[in-house]
């Protein structure tokens, strides 16, 4: 008969961790003792004392002990997939706005964080495991491929239905005569991410972020201006649709689409720029990441909105035809940096012209510069996809 192993119980785990950190703390300066005589006999005696405290700690004094001399001890929790929401009903951060110039460079949206800033340490009550997974996605059910991309039909319709759709392409040409062919702008600005790279985080923060320099501005900042860098005449706003108020948020950045639309009618592409938020059981966040090119890249995903027959959306075709264009054309030269497009029966802003996306970049536990890197494969995506359909 198998004997069932008796793990042992978590004070004792506890007292024997301790013991291990005063031994390997304590011993290297008793050897100092033997070779430089009594002078330091008083000093070990302070921190045999000092140690003698912490080995009488609470449990959780103790591990924040653990935490400052091996790196913290998160615990693994249970995990449940949890699908993207709309709208991510987390406060905002009071921080002081510092909006960036419409197109800042490449390099001055990275160190909108100051490499100098000390990592702060969490207490353990406040630690939560990040777990970064691919979420490229696969052929099944409701997933179904399309040129190099994949289609996610989260709709009343068939795959087939969907499919007989894509067999059309999408209509959308260019001019290149100067004028703005795509727009930009955020209708949950203040949304931002992790501040470091790390297996934990803090369950206190917000993710959320007034300094442009730091949320997903900053993001469609690196964006416009790659687009710039190759040709494409872009208009980037920055306004902060969801502050002070989060609620009704797209009713805000409709009137500033609209607006820029009816001043423009050269714009052919519109595109909404989020991060998402993938959170599980036991405050488990993940961040969707792919390596490209031998670096770490936030995984980028589009929304498509479909009509239901309440949302007015005479034309979502088109803006499905362009999404899977769109998914094509970066698949095609960055393989995974998407996960599938998300076909929902939402609007999104997407009834105000036949080329409006919505498309999230990362999540809240990615880093700001993997959402940055992703940017800059994204425009240059776009402006490949762009000058393949530019008349003369």
């Amino acid at each position: 008969m198998r004997r069932k192993e008796q793990r042992p119980e978590p004070g004792r785990k506890l007292r024997g961790v301790v013991l291990f950190v005063l031994l390997a703390l304590i011993l290297p300066v008793s050897v100092n003792i033997l070779r430089a005589g009594g002078s330091l006999i008083a000093p070990v005696g302070e921190r045999v004392a000092a140690f003698a405290v912490i080995a009488n700690m609470p449990e959780a004094g103790a591990y924040l002990l653990f935490d400052r001399f091996l790196g913290g001890i998160p615990t693994l929790q249970s995990e449940r997939d949890e699908p993207p929401g709309e709208h991510h009903s987390l406060p905002v951060a009071a921080m002081p706005s510092t909006p960036l110039p419409n197109n800042p460079p490449y390099s001055q949206a990275v160190t909108g964080q100051n490499p100098l800033v000390i990592r702060p340490r969490i207490p353990i009550q406040y630690q939560a495991m990040l777990v970064a997974e691919n979420f490229a996605g696969m052929i099944g059910g409701q997933v179904f491929a399309h040129g190099a991309g994949l289609i996610r039909n989260d709709t009343r319709l068939t795959n087939d239905e969907i499919k007989s759709i894509l067999e059309t392409p999408h209509s959308l040409t260019f001019v290149d005569n100067g004028q703005p062919q795509v727009l930009i702008y955020h209708t949950h600005a203040t949304e931002a991410f992790e501040r470091h790279d790390s297996e934990i985080y803090d369950i206190r923060n917000t993710w959320r972020s007034n300094d442009n320099n730091i949320n997903i501005v900053a993001v469609g900042a690196v964006l416009a201006e790659v687009l710039e860098q190759n040709g494409i005449s872009v208009i980037h706003n920055s306004t902060q649709h969801d502050f002070p108020s989060y609620n009704r948020s797209y009713e805000r950045s409709a009137v500033t689409v609209a607006d820029y639309l009816a001043r423009y009618p050269s714009i052919q592409i519109v595109l909404d720029i989020h991060r998402d938020a993938i959170e599980r059981d036991n405050h488990v966040i993940v961040k969707p990441v792919a390596e490209i090119n031998g670096q770490t890249a936030a995984q980028v995903m589009i929304l498509a909105g479909s009509d239901n027959g309440n949302l007015n959306m005479p034309n979502w075709q088109e803006n499905l035809r362009f999404a899977a264009a769109f998914q094509d054309a970066m698949e095609s030269r960055y393989p995974q940096l998407t996960r599938p497009v998300w076909l929902r029966h939402r609007r999104y802003n997407q009834h105000l012209s036949d080329g409006a996306l919505l498309l999230e970049i990362g999540s809240n536990a990615n880093t700001l510069e993997e959402a940055v890197y992703s940017a800059t494969l994204v425009g240059r995506a776009l402006a490949g996809l762009i000058k393949e359909n530019t008349v003369d």
